[in-house]
C-alpha cells in the first residue's frame, strides 16, 4: 500500500489476518459473527446469527463456563475479557483452538451483557515451555478447581484471623504463587496492617496508618472497589511514584492489589506480589479474585466470632465469682466449662458466699452454691444472672438453706412469668450447700439437681441421697426440705451440673460411674482434681468412655470441690483423701416416716461403703439388717431414724459398725415367731449374722447397733453375739 493510499476496511484488514468478528447480545440470546468467525466456529464462511445454545454446542462445555466468569471479571475490572475456547465437531471432538478477545459491558437496565470481539487461531504449545506454562489447559483448570476447593475449604474451617492469615499465607496457587502477601484493613479512614507474610517484622512500619488518599495501590483499591494489578516495577514506578520507593526495596517484580469486600462493602484489601513477572491473564486474575473473595468471608467470620468470643467470655467472666479469701480447715476448687458450641455461654453457675457471723479473715460458715438454668442462650445467661445475685442476698441474710431456695424459686417464677410476652417459662436446678469449717457439717437443700458425692479419706466414694425439691421457678411455694452431713478430715465433696455427668452420651448411671473411676483414682490435690474431672469428660481419653446414649451433644460442665484438711499436711498440703491417721469411712442417713423409699437409698449407701470388703456374703449381710433395723423403726414408732455407718481399719481386717438410732421409748427384745408369723426376727437376724450386737439407751429415745470384722481381720468371724442392752 502507498502513501496517501485509503486504509482499507478494517473487515477487510481482519479476513487478512485470519480474525473473526462477533457480537453477543444475553438479552437476545443471540451471536452473530462474521464469516471467518463462522469458519473458525466450524461452520460454513458466511456470516451468520446463532442463538446461544447453538455457539454452546460447538465449544467446549468447560470453555463455556470460563466465558461466563471471565465476562463478569472483566466487566468487574473495566477491563478486556480474554480466553482461549477449544471448538468441537459435532462428534465431540476438539477441531481447533482460538483465542476470544472482547470488550463487555453490562446494561443495568434489563440486566444483561452485550460482548462484541474476536476470534483468531492459536497453536497449542508444547507441555515443558513458558507458553505451555501460561496455557489455560484442561490440567490447569483441574489443577485450579482443586485448588479452590481445597482453599474454600481451609478458609471456612478458620476460627480466627490468626488462622485465616496462616491458611492465606500457606495457599500455592496453580501455575504461580505469590511470595509475599499483606492483608490491609481500614480504620478511621486509614490503613492498617492486620497481617503480612514473606516480609521481615517491622516492614509493615512505612504501610501502617496510611491516608485512603495516599497514591497507593491498597488504598485506591480501598476507594474505588477495583483490583489493581501491575505486572512490571515499570508499571509500579508509573502508576504509582510517590510510594513506589517504599516497595521498590522489597526486589518483587509484579503485584495483584484485589478488594476484600462483604456484602457490597470493601473491608481492605489484599497484596499478592511475586518476585517474577506475571501477565495477569483473565485466568490469572479469575484465580486472584476468587481467592480474594474467599479470604473476605473468612475474615469478616472470624472478625464476627473473636468479637462474640470476646463478648460471652466478658459476660461468663462477670457473671462466675472468684472463690474469695481462705477458708480455715477447708480448700475449694471450681471450674466452668461453656457448651462447645453456639455462643458459648449458658445459664450454668456456682458461688462461694461467706454468711453472717464470719470473721474478716474468712473465718466461720460459708455456702456453696451450683445450678443450672434451663438452655443455653443469652436469656439463660441472664436469668442465670439475676438467680445467683438473688441467691447471694437471700444466704447474706441470713436465711436457712431451705429457705434460700424457696424464696430464689419464688423469686424465678416472677421474673420468668411475669410478662406474657416472653418467651416460654425457665426453670433451674440448684444445690445449695451451707459449710462450717470447724466442725466439717454440712446442711443441703435440693431443687431437683444432682446429689452431691463424697469421696473418703481412703478413696471410697459414695453418692449422698439427699432430700429435695422441685426445680427453682416452676411452683412458687415449693419446699426444699434439708438434709444434714458430715464431711471428715480427709474426705472431698463433690458437687457439680448434669454436663459433667452426660456429655458424651451418658445416662446417670454410665455418666457417675466414670465420674466414681476418677475420682478413685486420683492421686493429686485437689486443683489437679478439678482438671482431672474435666478432661475425663471432654480430653482425649474420653473418646475411650463414650455412653450408650447415640446423643453426644456437648452442655455446660460446672464443677465445685470442697475439701476438709485433715491436720497433717497443712493447706494445700498433700494428695485428696491421704490421710496419715487409719483409715476411716463413715456415712449417716437419714430416713423419715415420710420417706420409706429412702431405706433402698440405705441399702445402696452401704454397698458402696463395702465396694472392696472381701466377703460378699457378709456385704449381703450388712444389707439386709440394715433393712431389717430402719423397717421396724418406721413399722414400730413413729419417730424418724438415723442410720451411721462406719469403717476402720486396714484391709483384710476391717470392722464395720452400724447403728440405728430413734427417739422412740420402747426397747426391742427377742421373740420365738411362729412359723406364720409376720413379724419378730428382727433380733434374731442380727444374733445369727452378727458378729456383736447391742441395744444402748439414749437420753431420747434408743440405739441398736451391730459389728463384722473381715473374715482375717483380728476380730473373729463369728461367735456368741452380746446381750441386748450391752453398750
Amino acid at each position: 500500500m502507498r502513501t496517501g493510499e485509503p486504509l482499507p476496511a478494517v473487515g477487510e484488514v481482519l479476513a487478512a489476518l485470519a480474525t473473526g468478528l462477533w457480537y453477543w447480545n444475553t438479552a437476545t440470546k443471540l451471536v452473530t459473527v462474521d464469516a471467518e468467525a463462522a469458519r473458525l466456529l466450524g461452520l460454513p464462511a458466511e456470516r451468520t446469527t446463532l442463538t446461544e445454545a447453538q455457539t454452546r454446542a460447538r465449544l467446549h462445555p468447560v470453555d463455556w463456563n470460563e466465558i461466563t466468569g471471565v465476562v463478569g471479571l472483566a466487566v468487574a475490572e473495566d477491563t478486556l475479557a480474554e480466553v482461549r475456547i477449544r471448538v468441537m465437531d459435532g462428534r465431540g471432538r476438539v477441531i481447533r483452538t482460538v483465542r476470544s478477545r472482547s470488550k463487555p459491558s453490562y446494561n443495568r437496565v434489563n440486566r444483561s451483557y452485550e460482548l462484541i470481539g474476536t476470534l483468531q487461531e492459536v497453536t497449542e504449545p508444547a507441555p515443558g515451555t513458558p507458553a505451555g506454562r501460561r496455557a489455560v489447559t484442561g490440567d490447569w483448570r483441574r489443577s485450579r478447581e482443586a485448588f479452590l476447593l481445597d482453599a474454600g475449604r481451609a478458609l471456612a474451617e478458620a476460627r480466627s484471623t490468626a488462622e485465616v492469615l496462616r491458611v492465606a499465607a500457606g495457599l500455592s496457587m496453580p501455575g504461580f504463587s505469590p511470595d509475599g502477601l499483606a492483608v490491609f484493613g481500614v480504620e478511621a479512614g486509614r490503613l492498617t496492617i492486620v497481617g503480612h507474610h514473606g516480609q521481615q517484622p517491622g516492614d509493615e512500619g512505612p504501610f501502617a496508618q496510611m491516608s485512603l488518599a495516599t497514591d497507593y495501590p491498597a488504598a485506591e483499591v480501598v476507594r474505588t472497589g477495583r483490583a489493581v494489578y501491575l505486572s512490571s516495577p515499570e508499571q509500579y514506578r508509573t502508576h504509582y511514584p510517590v510510594t513506589w520507593p517504599l516497595a521498590q526495596g522489597f526486589g518483587r517484580q509484579s503485584w495483584a492489589f484485589l478488594p476484600l469486600t462483604v456484602a457490597g462493602r470493601t473491608m481492605g484489601a489484599w497484596m499478592a506480589a511475586f518476585t517474577y513477572p506475571v501477565a495477569f491473564t483473565p485466568d490469572e486474575r479469575s484465580v486472584l479474585t476468587t481467592v480474594a473473595r474467599m479470604l473476605a468471608q473468612a475474615l469478616s467470620r472470624a472478625g464476627v466470632q473473636e468479637s462474640e468470643r470476646e463478648l460471652t467470655d466478658g459476660l461468663q467472666r462477670s457473671m462466675l465469682p472468684t472463690l474469695g479469701p481462705e477458708i480455715p480447715g477447708m480448700n475449694v476448687a471450681a471450674r466452668y466449662i461453656p457448651t462447645g458450641g453456639g455462643l458459648q455461654v449458658g445459664g450454668d453457675w456456682y458461688d462461694m458466699i461467706p454468711l453472717p457471723g464470719g470473721t474478716p479473715s474468712g473465718g466461720g460458715r460459708i455456702a456453696l452454691v451450683i445450678g443450672d438454668v434451663q438452655g443455653h442462650d443469652v436469656r439463660a445467661a441472664g436469668l442465670m444472672g439475676q438467680l445467683r445475685i438473688a441467691l447471694r442476698a437471700y444466704a447474706s441474710e441470713g436465711h436457712r438453706p431451705d429457705a434460700v431456695l424457696s424464696r430464689a424459686s419464688r423469686f424465678l417464677h416472677g421474673v420468668t412469668h411475669a410478662d406474657p410476652r416472653l418467651p416460654d417459662p425457665r426453670f433451674a436446678t440448684c444445690l445449695y450447700v451451707e459449710a462450717d469449717p470447724a466442725t466439717g457439717v454440712l446442711e443441703i437443700a435440693r431443687a431437683g439437681h444432682p446429689d452431691p458425692a463424697i469421696r473418703m479419706a481412703d478413696g471410697t466414694v459414695l453418692t449422698r441421697p439427699t432430700a429435695g425439691g422441685l426445680p427453682l421457678g416452676i411452683d412458687p411455694d415449693a419446699d426444699y426440705p434439708t438434709t444434714t452431713l458430715a464431711l471428715e478430715p480427709g474426705e472431698t465433696m463433690l458437687i457439680c451440673t448434669d454436663g459433667l455427668i452426660e456429655t458424651g452420651g451418658h445416662d446417670l448411671d454410665t455418666g457417675w460411674q466414670r465420674i466414681r473411676t476418677i475420682l478413685e483414682q486420683h492421686k493429686g490435690d485437689l486443683e489437679e482434681l478439678a482438671d482431672a474431672l474435666v478432661q475425663g469428660v471432654l480430653g482425649p481419653s474420653s473418646h475411650h468412655t463414650r455412653g450408650p446414649l447415640a446423643d453426644r451433644r456437648e452442655d455446660d460442665i460446672a464443677v465445685l470441690l470442697l475439701h476438709r484438711e485433715d491436720g497433717e499436711h497443712g493447706r494445700g498440703g498433700g494428695p485428696v483423701g491421704m490421710t496419715a491417721a487409719t483409715p476411716v469411712r463413715r456415712t449417716m442417713l437419714t430416713v423419715a416416716q415420710a420417706e420409706p423409699e429412702r431405706v433402698a437409698a440405705a441399702r445402696q449407701q452401704l454397698r458402696e461403703l463395702l465396694h472392696d470388703w472381701t466377703c460378699a456374703d457378709q456385704v449381703d449381710s450388712v444389707v439386709l439388717l440394715v433393712s431389717e433395723m430402719l423397717t421396724n423403726v418406721l413399722v414400730h414408732t413413729d419417730t424418724d431414724a438415723l442410720l451411721t455407718a462406719e469403717v476402720t481399719g486396714e484391709p483384710g481386717g476391717r470392722r464395720i459398725r452400724v447403728e440405728v438410732t430413734d427417739a422412740g421409748d420402747d426397747l426391742p427384745h427377742r421373740r420365738q415367731p411362729g412359723e406364720l408369723a409376720s413379724s419378730g426376727r428382727g433380733l434374731l437376724l442380727i444374733e445369727l449374722l452378727a458378729t456383736s450386737w447391742g441395744v444402748a439407751p439414749r437420753g431420747a429415745g434408743k440405739s441398736i447397733w451391730f459389728e463384722l470384722y473381715e473374715p482375717d481381720g483380728p476380730g473373729p468371724a463369728a461367735g456368741p453375739a452380746e446381750v441386748p442392752g450391752g453398750a
